[in-house]
Formats: structure tokens, C-alpha cells, sequence
């Protein structure tokens, strides 16, 4: 007997075998005497138990008396039908059974100490259902409520088997108590679009306020393969977060359709182009390919270590292999067979996943036990494979969509702020006529809006490199000159010091500046003059060890000696690196302030760009206010990169330092997306003047003298008006009291460059002591004009 049953029910429950005992005393009164006798002496058995009638409330009544129970109910569980039938005597929705029939004894024994529940039925869902019950018998109404139960019970194997429930209410009755609320047809309609709202059904139906008497009966019918193929239908429509629910449930599911307790999945991706079997997309390696196990990918052809699998990959039909063992007996089937067995496989099926005469992959299916996967069996992938096929082609489509996600973020320009405008012209497209291979796409403009420019510049990286450059070669010389004084002492070649002279002319050439083709030529010299003496030169001891020595010190790209370098590009990267990181988060809450488009470029330090205004995001009100506070948030940007780099510099492998700079440039201007080039660029003739400043700006020296107007840990912001003057001191003055700038500016004329002229620069340093700064503070404009009032 199972008396698992809910807590909380709008019933008051009496099991009675009232209606029953009815229809055996309408029986006594026939004139069939068997039946007439039969009647008479179970209902004389039942008189000594009027709780039969009236309705027990304690379940020990049903307990001890089972054999009576049973001869009650003949009728309903015959004898004959016994070791067919899966039936129980039960109250609907409640996990109350007793009076089983031997076939579902049989199941229960199998499943040993098991609770048998209602499949993802809950409390609210049992509340709900024995309402609507009352309102379909008490109430007229007819509510569908025939959501499929099912039971899952596994066997002795731990296979789950899945049963489909029906019930059979005929003998119950349902009527209200005292305490039961009388419902109106607009309680009825509330209710009616209410389902999921607990308390309200609670409300209209109290705690126990009504009688549910009588018994029900329950009889299962086996849908273990149905309901596991919906359950892998579910499974395989699950997003990629819930993978791991996914490859948990698969084997069981396979289990349940195939019942073998020891079955494991595997899966085989076929990447077509490059003829390749690949591991599946599925992550942690929850679902794995027995045929590649610790490799990633294989070529097709040798998948199958030697076998002809002709059926499988040509015809596209499922392999099976009964007995592994006996499998490998047969020649060329030898090093697949012990690939197998090696993984504790000894009987497997191999199912080509197919769609429109594409393969897409491979099934795999194993066993440890031989027999137990076999041609026959194989038959029930017949019911699988179309939603394998299904899910491999979603993620196909998925991939492809990813990859495209991809490029288009890390290869194309196309800014989420303005990737509206690129949607609705590709819709137009498609609106307009999709067949139509001359539709011209229109130009993607934005006008009016204000540009800002901002970079900070590794400080001389020229004359570092090329430092750097020449330290490498000197060092690469000296040491090929000491060798071949090592060689000379050894050899009689005459030649040995004509290449030494050489040497030592290029030695000289490098106390020089270096050329555009000096690191070339010596290269050129190096790898044909020298290097072919030194590889055929035989000889021993130190000096042979000196050679092996600098062979080893060589980069193997370029065949020259790359330490001092290294270190330049290693510092370059990391300043780089670094910067880059710093703009890419803050940019994240800039995109806060007002939707604008923002591009970064990594040269010898990191640029920016940023064109903010109303035509790039048409569906919210601009104001001038939010370039004012996107101007703040570059400045504290630029504050905060050179913060990082002052705290970086000690770490460095090779010292470099940075410069920061500001164009201010207030006229609105318009960009246009160039088709050709596949990015952003300034459109006009007027506005092209913007775009020369930018290239000219920063190598530009303070008028009248030969000083540079960038300097290391300074901020130089450049401009052309007054007002922009005055509105960029107030921003300094700000930072200045918030002690993230020094007190000092410096401010100067900007020397005329080609074609521009009457540029200002204000300068300032960065304070760099970082204790009494606070570079994770982020401070807005408003913030700014409060502070002034």
C-alpha cells in the first residue's frame, strides 16, 4: 500500500465502497443463483465493517483487511486479467494505492524501496486539479484538465519505465461540507482565467470544505518509449545553459528505449569541408565520441582504424556489432575491435545521422555486455534519429550565427550603437525583393554629430625601437666576431678575417642613425657570409660550443638576435594591452551617459574616437549636456589610463613612457560608413579639416620653440575657441579639487601645420600619487556643476 499523499486538499477524503455495495445488493435480488450467492456472502462478510459503507478515514481498516478488499472487488480486478493488467485501487491525483494487480505487484517489488509520486505534479497542481474536479461534477462545468500523468518506476535494472495514468471516477462522490464557499458564474470566470493564482483557488475552495467519498481506480499502460522520446524531444530543445541537464538525461532516456542498463551515447560531428570527424559541440565533455576518445578530430578515413564501413558512410545505414569479440577474429577488423575493447565495449551500434542525403554525423551506442546492441534493436533509432538530425542542423545554424557574431564584433566596425541603421537597411532589403541581385544599398550616413578624439602615445617609440634594433645587432656582431677569432685560430682560411673587417665596418655603420635598410642589409650579410662557415665549420670543444650557443640565441622568424627588442615589444604590448582594457570598460558605462559611437585603434599606444548626437539615436532627446558629460568622462579616462601606466612602468621589461592627448573639436560634423573600406570615415570637405588636425596634431612642438606639446604623464588638450578653453578649465579645475590633477596648467599657441592654424592647447600632469587619489571614482558633469554652485 502507498500512502504518500498531500497535505493540504480542498477535500475531506473517506475511502467507501459504498456504491459497490450497492450494486452487489441489487445483485442478491437476481435470479442467477451464483451471482446471487456470491453477493450475499461478501456483503455478509462486510457487515462486521461498516466503514466500508459510511467511509474509512483510517488507513490501518484497508491494511487488515486486504483479503476482503480483494473479494469486493473481483469484480473490477479479475483473476484472468491479473498478470496483464496494471491496475490499483486509488483516489485521483493523490499517490494513495493499495489493491494491486499482480502485474503491478510484480513492478513494485521490482523497483524495490521506491516512492511512487506523480511525475512534476506539485501541491498546487494537486489543489488546482481536485477543484476542478468539483467543478466538473458539482458545478456542470467542463473544464479540460487532461494533462498526461505518468508514473516512473524503475526495474530491477535500474532502467526507468514511464506509465501512463487513467483514472476511473464512477464510484466516487463529490458534495460540499459547511464549510464550502457557493461559487456564482463569476466566481466561476475568475477562476476560469486565474489557474496558476493558489490562493485564490484556496478562497474558493477552503480546506477540506468538501466530501470526496468513494475510491478510484487507476490503471497504467507501459509508454515507457513515448514518453522517453518526448522527454529527449525536451531535452534536445533545451537552450546551451541547461547542457548539462541535457547530457545528464540522455543515457537515461536511451536506457528506457533500448533497455540496456548499461548503455552509453556518444556522438561524432562530420565536418564536411575539411573531410573530417570532429567532438561534439556539447560542453564538459558530458557527451563524448567512443571512436574519437582522446582525440579532438580525425580524418574519415581513418575513423575506423582499417574497417570498410561502407555500410555506414556510403549506404547510410546503422552498423551494429552484436559481440566485439568475435568481431575482432575477422581479418582487418583487428586494431577497431581492440580500440573497443580497450574502452570496455562489447557490443555497440553506429547510426549515420542524415539529412537530405547529407551526413551530419554519427550515433554511437555501447554496451559492456556482449549481444545487447544489436541489428534488431537497432531498428528503435527509427524513432531517434529525426530529432538527432533536427538538433545537429540547429546547432549548425547556431554555429554558422555564432561565427558571423564573432566577425562582425571583432572584425567589422559596426558598433552596437549604431547597428540599428545597418538592420534596417538589410530589412529594406529583404522587404523590397530578396531575388533582386542589383538592389543598391543605401549609404549609412549619421549627421550632425560631435566628434572627440583622444590617444595615449607611447613617448619616442621610433628612437626606442630603432635603439633597441641596433643593440640587438651590435650584440649579434660582437658575438660572431669572437667566434670567428676562435675559428682563425683553428683554420687556415684566409677569409676569416676579410669577414671579421666586415663585421666591424657594420659595427661602425650602427654608432650612426639607423637607416631604413641597415637592419636588411646586415641580415642579408649575416645568414650568406657567416652562417655557412659556422654550419660547415669542423671543430671541437669551446669554440664548437660558442656556435651551438648562438644558434640557439637566434629568433627563429627572422635569424637575428632579438633580446633587447623583445623587450621593447613586450613593454609595447603590455602598455598596449593594458590601456586598451582600461577604455573598453570604462566605454561600457559611457554608453550610459548617451548611445554614441566609439571606435579604438592600437598603433604605438591606443586612439579613440567617439561621434556623439541625436542622429544616432533618434529615439531618445539629445542635449548638449551629454557630450558636455562625455567630455568629463574622456578627461577622467585619460586620467585613470595614465594612472595605470605610472603604477605599470616599474614592471616593465623595457621602460617607456606615455603622452595623452585631447582634440576639442565643437563644430557637429557628419561620418559615413565607406562600403568599400567596411568602416566609419568623416564626410566632406569641411569636415575632412577635422581628420587632418587628428593625423598632424600630436608631433606638432608649442609655437615658437622646438618643444613637443605632448608630454610624458600630461594631459594636452588641444582646441581652436574661447568657450571651449572655458569649459575644459572648468572640467581641470574640478579634478584639480578632487586631487586627480595637479595644480598646475600650462597654456600655450599650437605652431600652424599644413593648412590649419590658431590652434590653443591647454597641459596639465596627472597626479600620480595614489594614495591620495581615487582613480575608480567616476564623476558625472551635474556633479561638476554642483560642486561650482
Amino acid at each position: 500500500m502507498n500512502t504518500l499523499i498531500f497535505n493540504e486538499s480542498p477535500f475531506k477524503t473517506l475511502i467507501s465502497f459504498h456504491k459497490l455495495i450497492e450494486s452487489l445488493e441489487e445483485i442478491t435480488l437476481s435470479d442467477v443463483d451464483y451471482r446471487s450467492n456470491y453477493a450475499k456472502a461478501v456483503l455478509k462478510e462486510i457487515e462486521l465493517i461498516p466503514e466500508f459503507r459510511t467511509g474509512i478515514a483510517d488507513l490501518s481498516i484497508i491494511e487488515n483487511n486486504k483479503t476482503l478488499i480483494k473479494y469486493l472487488l473481483a469484480d473490477l480486478f479479475p483473476t484472468s486479467l491479473t498478470n496483464n493488467e496494471i491496475k490499483a485501487v486509488t483516489i485521483p491525483f493523490q499517490n494513495l494505492t493499495f489493491n494491486y494487480s499482480q502485474r503491478f505487484k510484480k513492478i513494485l517489488d521490482a523497483a524495490g524501496d521506491f516512492d511512487l509520486t506523480i511525475r512534476d505534479f506539485n501541491d498546487d497542481q494537486f489543489y488546482i486539479l481536485s477543484c476542478i474536479l468539483i467543478l466538473n461534477s458539482y458545478y456542470g462545468q467542463q473544464f479540460d484538465y487532461n494533462k498526461p500523468l505518468f508514473y516512473d518506476i524503475p526495474n530491477s535494472n535500474g532502467i526507468i519505465n514511464h506509465y501512463r495514468i487513467l483514472y476511473n471516477a464512477d464510484f466516487i462522490e463529490i458534495y460540499p461540507t459547511e464549510k464550502a464557499v457557493p461559487l456564482s458564474s463569476e466566481d466561476i470566470d475568475e477562476l476560469m482565467d486565474n489557474y496558476s493564482t493558489i490562493d485564490l483557488w484556496k478562497e474558493k475552495f477552503p480546506l477540506e470544505s468538501w466530501i470526496l467519498k468513494g475510491f478510484g481506480i487507476v490503471t497504467l499502460y507501459d509508454a515507457t518509449k513515448e514518453s522517453a522520446i518526448s522527454n529527449l524531444k525536451t531535452n534536445l530543445l533545451k537552450s546551451e545553459k541547461d547542457q548539462n541537464d541535457i547530457n545528464k538525461n540522455s543515457d537515461a532516456i536511451f536506457k528506457s528505449i533500448f533497455k540496456v542498463p548499461d548503455l552509453r551515447i556518444g556522438l561524432l560531428i562530420y565536418n564536411e569541408e575539411e573531410g573530417k570527424f570532429i567532438k561534439p559541440p556539447f560542453k564538459n565533455g558530458e557527451l563524448e565520441s567512443f571512436i574519437l576518445l582522446n582525440e579532438n578530430e580525425i580524418p574519415c578515413e581513418k575513423a575506423f582504424l582499417g574497417c570498410s564501413f561502407s555500410t555506414l558512410l556510403e549506404d547510410k545505414k546503422p552498423f551494429s556489432i552484436s559481440n566485439v569479440e568475435h568481431f575482432s577474429t575477422i581479418p582487418g577488423n583487428e586494431m577497431f575491435a581492440k580500440h573497443l575493447l580497450a574502452q570496455g565495449i562489447k557490443s555497440c551500434i553506429l547510426a549515420p545521422v542524415i539529412k537530405d542525403n547529407k551526413l551530419l554525423g554519427i550515433m554511437e551506442l555501447v554496451s559492456s555486455q556482449p549481444r545487447q546492441l544489436n541489428s534488431i534493436n537497432a531498428n528503435n533509432l527509427d524513432l531517434i534519429l529525426p530529432y538527432i538530425v533536427d538538433t545537429l542542423e540547429r546547432y549548425n545554424t547556431d554555429l554558422e550565427n555564432q561565427l558571423e557574431a564573432i566577425i562582425q564584433r571583432e572584425y567589422t566596425a559596426i558598433h552596437s550603437s549604431v547597428y540599428w541603421k545597418f538592420r534596417n537597411e538589410a530589412q529594406k532589403y529583404f522587404q523590397t525583393n530578396t531575388s533582386n541581385k542589383d538592389y543598391i544599398f543605401k549609404e549609412i550616413v549619421f549627421k550632425e554629430v560631435y566628434p572627440l578624439y583622444g590617444q595615449i602615445d607611447i613617448k619616442g617609440s621610433s628612437e626606442h625601437r630603432n635603439a633597441t634594433v641596433k643593440t640587438d645587432l651590435k650584440n649579434q656582431l660582437n658575438v660572431l666576431s669572437a667566434i670567428l677569432e676562435n675559428l682563425e685560430v683553428n683554420s687556415t682560411l684566409h677569409l676569416l678575417e676579410q669577414r671579421k673587417f666586415e663585421m666591424q665596418s657594420y659595427a661602425k655603420e650602427l654608432q650612426l642613425e639607423l637607416k631604413a635598410d641597415t637592419e636588411q642589409q646586415i641580415q642579408n650579410y649575416i645568414q650568406k657570409e657567416i652562417h655557412p662557415i659556422l654550419s660547415n665549420s669542423q671543430i671541437e670543444g669551446e669554440c664548437q660550443l660558442l656556435i651551438n650557443s648562438y644558434f640557439e640565441d637566434l629568433d627563429p622568424k627572422t635569424g637575428l638576435f632579438y633580446q633587447a627588442r623583445k623587450k621593447f615589444d613586450d613593454a609595447m604590448s603590455i602598455i598596449n594591452k593594458k590601456m586598451a582594457t582600461v577604455l573598453d570598460k570604462e566605454q561600457v558605462e559611457a554608453q550610459h551617459i548617451f548611445p554614441h559611437y566609439f571606435e579604438r585603434f592600437k598603433t604605438d599606444g591606443v586612439e579613440h574616437n567617439l561621434y556623439i548626437g541625436a542622429s544616432i539615436a533618434p529615439s531618445q532627446p539629445f542635449d548638449l549636456m551629454y557630450l558636455n558629460n562625455l567630455r568629463l568622462w574622456q578627461l577622467q579616462t585619460l586620467c585613470k589610463m595614465e594612472l595605470e601606466h605610472h603604477q605599470l612602468k616599474s614592471a616593465l621589461p623595457y621602460e617607456l613612457d606615455v603622452t595623452s592627448l585631447i582634440l576639442v573639436f565643437s563644430s557637429p560634423i557628419s561620418i559615413r560608413f565607406r562600403m568599400d573600406e567596411k568602416r566609419f570615415d568623416v564626410d566632406g570637405t569641411y569636415n575632412a579639416r577635422y581628420e587632418v588636425v587628428k593625423k598632424r596634431i600630436d608631433k606638432s612642438n608649442i609655437k615658437g620653440t622646438t618643444e613637443r606639446i605632448t608630454q610624458k604623464e600630461k594631459i594636452t588638450i588641444v582646441y581652436s575657441h574661447n568657450y571651449e578653453e572655458t569649459e575644459y578649465l572648468k572640467y581641470i579645475k574640478f579634478l584639480q579639487f578632487k586631487r586627480i590633477l595637479e595644480p598646475t596648467i600650462e597654456q600655450f599657441d599650437v605652431e600652424e601645420l599644413q593648412g590649419v592654424s590658431g590652434l590653443k592647447a591647454l597641459r596639465v600632469k596627472v597626479l600620480n600619487t595614489v594614495d591620495q587619489n581615487s582613480p575608480d571614482k567616476r564623476y558625472t558633469y551635474q556633479e561638476l556643476l554642483d560642486e561650482l554652485n
